[in-house]
């Protein structure tokens, strides 16, 4: 089994990325979002990445897909309030497109319930409507405290912590009960699947 895991450089996502390590092979996929971050956050993922291959004890391949456009696209033509959801959701249809030619059976993701606008469970259903592909969620239903701890047994939690440029495209009022017919009205107004496919063809592989 081969499993997708998106990997952002904070504190959830490795420690989602070791869990389903230990049981299956991992193709670790980071979003780059610069501009609306900085070369920092590039550098913790990929520190990350050498954390994750040394604390399972294999090589795992990373890649690094475009994604500040689709944060530009989204924030022009979009609703402001929408720019977190839209962003999870262009997030996961490229990686089930990447899935495709990876040979990935699953996505993985770091989302843990309620924790972020994003990750709301109304929000959770419009970002994965549609989508022909498993999304695993080992933390769903775990307390950030236990994350935290998790990150340290791990060794990833110090590299997580290191300050970067954070995401500067947040909304000031992310919606946080999208609803389908809303969600399928802000998708046309940014073309959500040619972001999509022009993602997936800047895709580059950086380790592994």
């Amino acid at each position: 089994m081969r499993l997708l895991c998106l990997l952002s450089s904070g504190i959830d996502s490795p420690v989602a990325a070791y869990l389903m390590g230990r049981k299956a092979d991992l193709v670790l996929v980071h979003m780059d979002n610069r501009p609306f971050t900085d070369d920092r956050s590039l550098q913790k993922v990929e520190t990350l990445g050498d954390r994750l291959s040394e604390v399972l004890g294999k090589t795992i391949p990373l890649y690094l897909v475009p994604h500040g456009k689709n944060q530009e696209t989204v924030r022009r033509r979009g609703q402001d309030g929408y720019q977190c959801v839209l962003c999870k959701r262009l997030m996961l249809r490229t990686s089930e497109e990447l899935a495709r030619e990876l040979d990935a059976d699953a996505i993985v993701v770091g989302d843990s319930l309620g924790q972020v606008a994003s990750q709301t469970l109304q929000n959770i259903l419009c970002e994965q409507r549609g989508l022909r592909i498993p999304v695993l969620r080992p933390l769903i239903g775990v307390d950030k405290l236990e994350i935290e701890q998790m990150a340290k047994d791990i060794g990833t939690y110090e590299i997580s912590i290191r300050k970067d440029g954070g995401c500067t495209a947040l909304p000031s009022k992310p919606i946080t009960m999208a609803r389908p017919a809303a969600m399928e009205r802000e998708e046309g107004r940014v073309d959500l699947e040619s972001l999509v496919q022009d993602a997936v063809l800047g895709t580059v592989k950086v380790r592994g």
